[in-house]
This record gives structure tokens, C-alpha cells and sequence, in this order.
């Protein structure tokens, strides 16, 4: 077993790996629980739906189309993390505004999708 936890992740969607940059973000979609209180106690919680979604940013390149990029819809996105895991996110279309920054050549991306599961 590896002791790594963190540090060099991959990013790909439809099997094209972009070159991934900095911290990224990912949940799985299950049930949100938020706490039901009464005046006089926790009655309980109720559970409301999250969309599934990974998020970070990627280095821009000449080869790499922002207009093609933000018209994504129905991709698989996959994040494969330092410590072995692999998150899928499936069904997935572009979310982001589509801002570039020009000092390190960062495009924000945001996926989000019908299903993610965690996988190995």
C-alpha cells in the first residue's frame, strides 16, 4: 500500500488528458443532509439532491479550442488522483463561465453530471 495521499493528479475528458494545474475539487452527487429544528428539538433532516461535478483548472495551450471546450455536453470526466482513486463523472456538460487568466495561461473548468462514482 502507498502512503501517498496527494500531489499529482490527472484530468481527461472523453479519454484526452489536459494538462491539470493546481487543486480540483469533486463530489460524488449523493443526498445533501441538512438538520430539521424544531423549537423544541431536532426533529431530524431532510435530504435534498447535489449535482454531481468535478471542478479545478487546466493549462491553456495553442492546440486547446476554449469556444470548443465550453460547448461540451454528454463527455465522460475522469480525475485521477495521487492516492489511486479514480473519480468518473458521467453524462457530464461544461458549467463554467469560460474565464481564462493570462499569467499562468489558467482555464477555470466545471463539470457537472447526471452520475460520479469513485472507482479502484
Amino acid at each position: 500500500m502507498s502512503n501517498r495521499r496527494g500531489g499529482i493528479i490527472y484530468f481527461a475528458i472523453d479519454g484526452t488528458q489536459y494538462d491539470a494545474k493546481g487543486n480540483f475539487t469533486y463530489n460524488l452527487g449523493a443526498g445533501k443532509r441538512e438538520a430539521i429544528v424544531g423549537a423544541d428539538a431536532v426533529h431530524g433532516y431532510k435530504e435534498t439532491p447535489q449535482v454531481a461535478r468535478i471542478e479545478g483548472e487546466i493549462t491553456d495551450s495553442s492546440e486547446l479550442a476554449l469556444s470548443a471546450l465550453i460547448a461540451l455536453d454528454g463527455v465522460t470526466v475522469t480525475l485521477e488522483l495521487a492516492n489511486g482513486k479514480v473519480v468518473v463523472l458521467r453524462e457530464a456538460w461544461y458549467a463554467a463561465d469560460g474565464d481564462g487568466q493570462t499569467e499562468e495561461g489558467n482555464l477555470q473548468v466545471l463539470f457537472h453530471g447526471k452520475s460520479a462514482e469513485e472507482v479502484r
